[in-house]
Parts: C-alpha cells; sequence; structure tokens
C-alpha cells in the first residue's frame, strides 16, 4: 500500500507545479489574466507592418490590453485587429491609436494616444480606425528614387556647366570681356579726368559763374515782371483786343467781299479786270508813265522840257504823247 501512495503524492506535486508555472506564466506573460475581466475592440488599419498576436496595448505607455487576433479583410486592402482592454482602462472615442516599435529593433505594439477625453467612451465590440506604423523599406524605397532624380539632376547640371564652359567661357568670349574691362577703365579715367576739370573751371571761374547765375536770375525776374505786366495789359484792355479781333475780322470779310467783287467784275476794279479793252488801255497808261519816269531819270526836268525832239510817240496806238506847255 505504500506504492501507490507515494505515486500519487508525486504525481499531486508535479500537478500543483504545473499549476503554478502555468499561472505564472500567464501572470508575467503579454496575455490577458484569467482574472481581469476585457471588453474588445477591433482595430482597423491598412497595414500592421510585423505585430503578432498577443502585442501589448499601452495607454500612456501602460499596457491596458494586448491583441488578440488579427484577421485579414476580405479585400485583402484592410487587417482588422482584435484587442482586449482591460475594464480598468476606459478609452474615450477621441482616442488615436497607432502603431510603434519599442526602440529600433524592439517588438511593435499598439499604442493609444489620449487627447481631451471627452466622451463617450469606447463600448465593447466598437469599430476604430489605426494609423499604419511607419515603414522603413517603403521610406528607403522613396529614398533611392529622390537620389536616383538628384543624380540625373546632377548629371544635367554638370553638362550644363560644360555647355556653358565652351559657349561663354572660352577664349574669344573672354578676351572679349578683358577688353570689355579695358575699354571701361579707361571710359572711366576718361570721365575723372572730365569731372576734374570741370571742377577746376568751376575753381577758377567762381566770380563769373556767380555773376552769370545772377544775371540769369535777374533775367528770370524780369520776365516774371514782364509776363505780369502783359497779364494786366491783357487784363485791362481785353475789350479793346475784344474789339481790335473783331474789326480785323469784319475787315477780313470785307477783303473776302471786295475779292469776290473783283473775281465777279463788279465796281470800277472789276469792270478793268473783266474788260479787255479797259484793261488794254490801263497797261498802255502803265506803260506811257514807265517811259516818262526813264526820261525823267535820264535827261532830268529841264532837259525834258527843253528837249528839240519830237514827243515821244504811244507804242500801243502810235500816238503823240502830249507835251508839256
Amino acid at each position: 500500500m505504500e506504492k501507490p501512495r507515494l505515486e500519487l503524492k508525486v504525481g499531486l506535486f508535479v500537478f500543483v507545479g504545473l499549476a503554478l508555472l502555468g499561472t505564472l506564466l500567464i501572470q508575467f506573460s503579454k496575455s490577458t489574466s484569467l482574472w481581469r475581466g476585457t471588453y474588445e475592440l477591433r482595430l482597423h488599419a491598412a497595414n500592421v507592418g510585423g505585430i503578432k498576436p498577443r502585442a501589448g496595448v499601452l495607454l500612456a505607455g501602460v499596457q491596458v490590453g494586448t491583441v488578440d487576433r488579427i484577421v485579414l479583410a476580405p479585400d485583402g486592402k484592410s487587417v482588422t485587429m482584435f484587442l482586449k482592454i482591460y475594464n480598468d482602462y476606459p478609452i474615450y472615442h477621441d482616442a488615436r491609436f497607432v502603431i510603434e516599435q519599442a526602440g529600433f529593433l524592439g517588438d511593435q505594439f499598439v499604442s493609444v494616444i489620449p487627447t481631451a477625453n471627452t466622451d463617450p467612451k469606447l463600448a465593447a465590440g466598437a469599430d476604430v480606425d489605426c494609423q499604419s506604423p511607419f515603414n522603413l523599406q517603403e521610406v528607403a524605397r522613396s529614398a533611392a528614387g529622390f537620389i536616383q532624380r538628384i543624380d540625373e539632376t546632377a548629371q544635367k547640371l554638370d553638362a550644363s556647366v560644360t555647355d556653358l564652359r565652351a559657349q561663354v567661357l572660352n577664349a574669344q568670349t573672354l578676351a572679349g570681356f578683358g577688353a570689355s574691362i579695358s575699354n571701361l577703365k579707361q571710359f572711366t579715367e576718361q570721365a575723372i579726368g572730365t569731372v576734374q576739370d570741370i571742377n577746376g573751371i568751376i575753381a577758377t571761374n567762381g566770380a563769373q559763374v556767380g555773376v552769370a547765375v545772377s544775371n540769369a536770375v535777374m533775367f528770370s525776374a524780369g520776365l516774371i515782371k514782364l509776363s505780369d505786366s502783359a497779364s494786366n495789359i491783357l487784363a485791362t484792355n481785353s475789350v479793346n483786343i475784344s474789339q481790335a479781333t473783331r474789326d480785323i475780322a469784319d475787315a477780313s470779310a470785307s477783303f473776302k467781299q471786295i475779292a469776290a467783287d473783283l473775281q465777279a467784275g463788279k465796281g470800277l476794279a472789276g469792270t478793268v479786270l473783266q474788260n479787255p479793252e479797259l484793261a488794254t488801255h490801263v497797261q498802255t497808261i502803265a506803260a506811257n508813265l514807265a517811259v516818262t519816269s526813264s526820261n525823267l531819270n535820264r535827261l532830268g526836268l529841264w532837259g525834258i522840257l527843253w528837249s528839240h525832239k519830237p514827243p515821244p510817240t504811244n507804242t500801243v496806238n502810235h500816238t503823240p504823247l502830249a507835251t508839256p506847255p
């Protein structure tokens, strides 16, 4: 009877040891405690990275639950994580859920970031969104593409610099640039010399320049006075000037009327101009006057009076001109 008792004692001891070991494992592992009540939250994310079931859920750095299981959506475009949250830790609806990583190579966990903690609180079975974790490989791929674009840009810039040196910074262009600098230097020296000459002229002829300026000032003052006088004359004689202007306009109208009468043959002058016979007589009289004035200039008055020459004959109608008594 002693052997069965011994086996029973050994079996009981092993069972108690295993129970204690399982309890310790459950207590110190990341799984939910058997003696603490929990409620479930469904967390949706486009990508959960490398997070595993039984990963911790931390609120402000304190573990408030674990990841129970991870399920891929039927369309394969999103992932749903089922969280077991302790009843002792309520989470408000405005909290943010982010998948983070402990250190650079540590385990990933779900971080709950509280904000204003306004009601309502998340109830069991609530659906919330989660921010995808930082993907170092995606960043590395993006950085590789960015570096490639930078390399292409650097190559284009190098080619542009080469073309610039070949087209702009060649020997001919540099020689022309040097000549331009020399010309500019020469022009600057000439300008400085000219300014110095002008300063010398002004310095040696300061009195004359002052007199000229004074004369210019006096002349300007005289012009101002003349302008004022003209303005006063115009102001005081505006009525007379207006009357004179009207008289000139009337005279112009009279002259136009006379010219029109002459063109129409009215009056004595118009009749003479329009009548060919009278015009011929007027020309004859003008010719006789010309001959008389010529003889007067050539012989004088007494020579004409005492001349024994026959009287001059009219060249037009061949009649003798009347001699003075």
